[in-house]
């Protein structure tokens, strides 16, 4: 016998979440911040800022995520044309954000409701790190000017019911720690009769919205103004600059099959290898005519038309005859 047909109770499908630190670092909080003087001068430094876990020009320097900026009206960077109101890399950098978000060119974004007048800033985490989605709770940033901080979170931990758009899960960003806010209130920004979250925490595209107008409100002691000049950048690399610390998982759900292969005492017992077989059909060996035996050391897995699609190797040979019985466990990890 070559062949043997599984059973539907051989195989069992389980899937398993299974959370890990998105930095290269494989450290949990990322600490070290730094940028490319190459990409901030060419073209795509006017749209967005890589951040490395180390210096570019080091050979182990990955990017870790992007800083943007976006603006509906196209301020705080320089205008395409003069003479064409609110067109400029700002504006773009908010269309496409809103577009991936919303999927909806009419609509505002808006941060617990509220709109800001101040644009936002985009973290995107890059997608090499996150793999399938960021883990709700885990996201920590702490923004600092000397001695003076503040740590933002979503609002995960106290949210009963989750929001949805065509991004996903949406939560808010929110002044605290590990999905809640420090007071049990609502983690919102409130200054200058400005009531808003700090920004949008959007999981499953590895997106991170800050509310400018919050952050310029909450943050004086940071020193921290979102700038209106036409200097391409700038608003990037005050936010890269006031990074202190991020914390952040990723989570991923590992489906797995696992195939039960039941050898029978009276299965596989002759080895199809071709050397145990004389020219005249007899069994080379006379000890395997009445005691044959076998080593089991791979299980080969093969569709209806016999084509081989997979080959499990056992870390040992396998003796089998017809005085045992065995059970080979495969685990299909996708």
């Amino acid at each position: 016998m070559s062949f043997k047909q599984f059973d539907n109770e051989d195989v069992i499908v389980s899937a398993d979440s299974i959370s890990s630190t998105v930095w290269s670092t494989d450290t949990y909080q990322l600490t070290t911040f730094e940028t490319s003087s190459t990409q901030e001068a060419a073209t795509s430094g006017d749209y967005y800022l890589n951040v490395f876990q180390t210096g570019s020009s080091v050979s182990t320097a990955t990017t870790q995520f992007s800083i943007a900026y976006g603006h509906p009206d196209g301020v705080g960077s320089s205008p395409y044309n003069t003479n064409v109101a609110g067109k400029s890399p700002s504006s773009t950098i908010y269309g496409q954000y809103r577009n991936l978000v919303l999927g909806d060119e009419e609509q505002q974004l808006l941060f617990g409701g509220i709109a800001s007048t101040k644009g936002f800033y985009a973290i995107t985490v890059d997608r090499a790190r996150y793999k399938e989605k960021l883990l709700p709770g885990t996201f920590s940033l702490t923004l600092a000017d000397g001695s003076q901080t503040v740590v933002l979170t979503d609002n995960s931990a106290q949210t009963s019911t989750v929001s949805y758009n065509d991004a996903g899960r949406v939560y808010q960003v929110i002044s605290g720690s590990a999905g809640s806010a420090y007071d049990g209130g609502t983690g919102f920004s409130a200054t200058n009769g400005y009531v808003a979250s700090f920004g949008l925490f959007l999981p499953d595209i590895g997106v991170i919205l800050l509310n400018a107008q919050a952050l310029d409100n909450h943050l004086p002691n940071l020193n921290f103004t979102t700038g209106s000049s036409d200097a391409n950048g700038a608003n990037n690399g005050l936010l890269k600059t006031r990074l202190s610390n991020f914390s952040l998982n990723s989570e991923e759900t590992i489906s797995s099959n696992y195939v039960f292969v039941r050898v029978r005492n009276g299965e596989f017992n002759y080895s199809n290898n071709p050397s145990n077989i004389t020219g005249s059909g007899e069994l080379r060996h006379n000890s395997m005519v009445n005691n044959p035996q076998s080593y089991i050391t791979s299980v080969g897995l093969y569709n209806d038309n016999n084509d081989l699609l997979g080959v499990a190797k056992l870390s040992k040979p396998l003796l089998k005859d017809f005085t045992k019985e065995a059970l080979v466990r495969i685990k299909l990890d996708y």
